[in-house]
């Protein structure tokens, strides 16, 4: 589709066309055109007193070619352009900071992965390097936690630092407890005041808080008050729940949230995971849970062509100069 960006030119072209028929009529095209009628007075250059009258066919093509120049530089000053497809718009991404358990427990080797038996982080940090790796335009961030929480990496776009920082989470880093409540406070802190982005925690862990300041109950009830969801992923079984005193099981129970409890009261989901097959399922469900945005297109593509009316008035303001040339030179 071509259009005019600045039509409002286009009001010169009568003013032009009536330009060029005074021209015409009133002052004569040959004495406009041509320069050849003045006589000189010069004892040695009477030869070219002679008045040497110009056709009235040349003074035409000469007039009509300057006037077709003019309007094509008033086409150009209204800027002709080529509107063509629509510009996709960058996809508005969610601040998902992921919280990864690095208690001793995740070093079990319960997971396999092509044929062999592997530690769970290790399964876990492949899942989720590729999760990063395949999401465009989400702000992630990293918390290590064990006996206590650390921050990795703070919500940043550069995905390629995220995945890099994930290969070098060790068993241990952070202890070997268990302090979920400092983790979920930590990446609250960070996302209290970064409001752009729709906020998401994913916490993956295999075991009950066992450490930190903050009760997994202050952490929920703050994240709810935000209304930040948390998605929990409960990876493998806890190998010391059945060796727990049932009765002091239950009291704990009681005084703290569990991650299904976390997850249904901050609008996030609860997942169990026993294999490397079904932890990639969760992380996909998340995605597809947790998708961008894509505003709809405001710009198009644009291409200019005042240049080609430009250009053509210069090659016809040049002939019609050589043909003036070309008369006076006869």
């Amino acid at each position: 589709m071509i259009v005019l960006a600045h039509a409002a030119w286009l009001l010169l072209i009568p003013v032009l066309l009536g330009a060029a028929w005074w021209v015409k009529t009133k002052r004569g095209v040959n004495q406009i055109a041509d320069h050849s009628s003045v006589v000189l007075v010069h004892p040695d250059l009477s030869a070219l007193a002679e008045d040497k009258p110009v056709s009235g066919n040349a003074g035409n093509w000469q007039l009509g070619l300057i006037t077709t120049a003019l309007g094509l530089m008033i086409v150009a000053l209204a800027q002709p352009q080529r509107i063509g497809n629509w510009i996709p718009e960058s996809p508005e991404g969610r601040e998902i900071v992921m919280l990864i358990d690095t208690s001793k427990t995740m070093s079990i080797s319960d997971f396999e992965l092509k044929g062999q038996l592997v530690e769970r982080l290790t399964v876990l940090k492949g899942v989720v390097r590729r999760f990063v790796e395949a999401r465009q335009g989400d702000h992630f961030g990293v918390i290590a936690f064990g006996s206590f929480a650390a921050t990795l990496v703070p919500p940043t776009f550069d995905r390629e630092l995220v995945a890099g920082m994930m290969q070098q989470i060790q068993v241990g880093i952070a202890g070997d407890n268990t302090a979920i409540g400092d983790a979920i406070g930590l990446a609250l802190k960070q996302l209290s005041d970064k409001q752009k982005l729709r906020p998401v925690l994913i916490l993956f862990t295999d075991g009950d808080n066992t450490a930190g300041n903050m009760s997994p109950r202050e952490a929920m009830t703050l994240a709810a008050n935000l209304k930040v969801p948390i998605y929990t992923v409960q990876i493998g079984d806890d190998p010391f729940a059945a060796a727990r005193d049932q009765s002091a099981k239950k009291a704990q129970d009681e005084a703290e949230p569990g991650l299904e409890e976390i997850a249904k009261s901050t609008g996030g989901r609860f997942y169990r995971v026993g294999n490397t097959g079904a932890l990639q399922s969760v992380v996909s469900d998340i995605g597809k849970l947790e998708q961008t945005v894509t505003r709809p297109s405001t710009r198009r593509v644009v291409e200019e062509w005042y240049l080609l009316p430009l250009l053509l008035a210069v090659g016809l303001l040049s002939v019609a100069r050589l043909l003036q040339i070309r008369r006076m030179a006869a």
